[in-house]
């Protein structure tokens, strides 16, 4: 029960601080609402292109093309192979047939070209389609099948795949460094601000060691008084967040540039997004407040 009185009367104290100390209060809530808008917008984009590469790796298949003069028994054993191969998620499988079909379905133009060759005369080859599990190891994956006996040639689109590979996952890291960046920075903020607050209330913690408060005790208010910095500072970035990534999808509707770049549905990414800035502005709020009670005050 003391701790609770305690908590309480912590959390009371907190709150008449930064009503006490507005205008430096405003201050760190300013800083903290730029920083957590910039963070916001780094989280979106971050998540966005998760959302982007893991769209492309559904999509992206091998394409297996057999020998023209592969028998049905020869492929159900390249299709065996197939199956055990490492990294192969799932396949189908079409004969030339069945390939002539959806070709002449997808454009007159093939149907016109297509319909004048019968099965014998057909350039075309049984073939494999196949999903991998990893897309950073399909070149390793293709290059096992396309040694299997009985395939002709094996493609999935490669080199421009390696690219964008690289190119996303490159972009994930600087997402990601850019969010722990501006983590560090409104921390940084948040000490110097709540610094100014400690150096103005001197006496009233020198009055507090007198009458034999402990170290938790002095603390605890300023911890919690940067939790309520962070949590409202979050406020701004939160509705930003939540109705501008909304209008923003909407505008777009769903794509951005083209229908190959699909964005993430508002909901319930906003929810978790903007339930992640407040987590990390009262995280930030309290880590500051903390360290600048321990750094600056030595109590």
């Amino acid at each position: 029960m003391k701790l609770f009185r305690m908590l309480g009367r912590s959390i009371r104290d907190a709150f008449k601080s930064v009503i006490r100390n507005f205008s430096l209060s405003l201050a760190s809530i300013s800083c903290i609402t730029i920083t957590l808008i910039i963070v916001a917008v780094a989280i979106i984009a971050s998540f966005n292109v998760q959302n982007f590469t893991k769209e492309i790796e559904k999509d992206m298949t091998i394409v297996v093309f057999l020998d023209n003069d592969t028998t049905e028994k020869e492929a159900k054993e390249v299709e065996r192979k197939i199956k055990n191969t490492d990294n192969v998620a799932k396949y189908t499988f079409q004969t030339k047939t069945e390939v002539k079909q959806k070709m002449q379905q997808e454009s007159e133009v093939f149907n016109t070209v297509l319909e004048t060759w019968d099965d014998e005369d057909s350039p075309l080859k049984d073939t494999f389609q196949v999903k991998v599990k990893e897309i950073e190891k399909i070149s390793n994956t293709a290059s096992k099948i396309e040694k299997y006996k009985h395939v002709a040639v094996v493609r999935y689109g490669e080199g421009m795949v390696d690219k964008m590979v690289r190119a996303f996952s490159s972009i994930e890291k600087i997402t990601y460094g850019i969010v722990i960046a501006l983590v560090l920075v409104t921390i940084f903020l948040i000490i110097n601000t709540i610094k100014l607050t400690i150096s103005a209330r001197r006496r009233e913690i020198s009055i507090m060691r007198l009458v034999g408060a402990s170290n938790f005790t002095i603390k605890t208010p300023f911890i919690i008084e940067g939790m309520i910095l962070g949590m409202f500072g979050a406020v701004v970035p939160i509705i930003i967040t939540m109705y501008g990534y909304t209008a923003f999808y909407n505008h777009f509707n769903g794509y951005l540039f083209s229908e190959l770049i699909k964005l993430i549905k508002p909901e319930p990414f906003i929810y978790q997004a903007s339930l992640a800035i407040l987590g990390i502005g009262m995280l930030v709020g309290m880590i500051g407040s903390a360290s600048a009670v321990r750094k600056y005050l030595k109590v």
